[in-house]
């Protein structure tokens, strides 16, 4: 199980793009929301979609393989408010599943601490958030079990790297190639 996390101006692009590349490759995925209209998350720019899950429905068990979290303001600061992120980010951590986070999102793993001595990258300006990391070049990145993007146009290649990593190099170029996608 995958858990992609929405909260209130999360968006768009760097939660469902995942979403999609995920299912397409075959995992298992549900969006949770993070909101006080249950299942109706509202991203930054006007779209709501209706989450798979509420939060307080999520199952942190032996099934869970990855949480996702977007990015987008204030989608970024609503999911570190939240404790059933922060519950879930925990979870992961004590057991060494994958965590991923786009653009502004990887600050709520730096404000943890969780990204000392590994390689990081985030929306430009959210650089001085990811503490102890050092600063990568490349749009996507994966250090252990912390997978970290840039922002919105990082989507497909960070959606394609979390599929990759589950499903292998082979399949996910063979997902890239059936989405057209140019550069992989």
């Amino acid at each position: 199980m995958i858990y992609v996390f929405l909260a209130n101006g999360y968006e768009e692009v760097e939660a469902l793009t995942p979403v999609d590349l995920l299912r397409r490759s075959g995992k298992e995925v549900q969006t949770v929301a993070v909101s006080t209209q249950g299942k109706l998350v509202t991203g930054s720019h006007g779209i709501t979609v209706q989450a798979d899950i509420a939060d307080s429905e999520i199952v942190l068990g032996n099934d869970l393989e990855m949480i996702v979290l977007p990015g987008g303001m204030p989608g970024t600061l609503n999911l570190e408010r939240s404790a059933a992120v922060q519950t879930a980010i925990d979870f992961c951590v004590e057991r060494g599943i994958y965590i991923a986070a786009i653009c502004a999102a990887p600050s709520i793993l730096g404000h943890k601490g969780l990204l000392q001595g590994k390689e990081a990258i985030a929306y430009p300006g959210f650089e001085g958030e990811l503490a102890g990391a050092s600063i990568s070049k490349r749009s996507v990145v994966q250090s252990g079990t912390v997978i970290t993007a840039q922002g919105a146009g990082a989507a497909v290649p960070f959606g394609l790297k979390l599929a990759e990593i589950f499903v292998g190099t082979e399949k996910a170029k063979a997902l890239a190639d059936a989405i057209c996608y140019p550069e992989h």
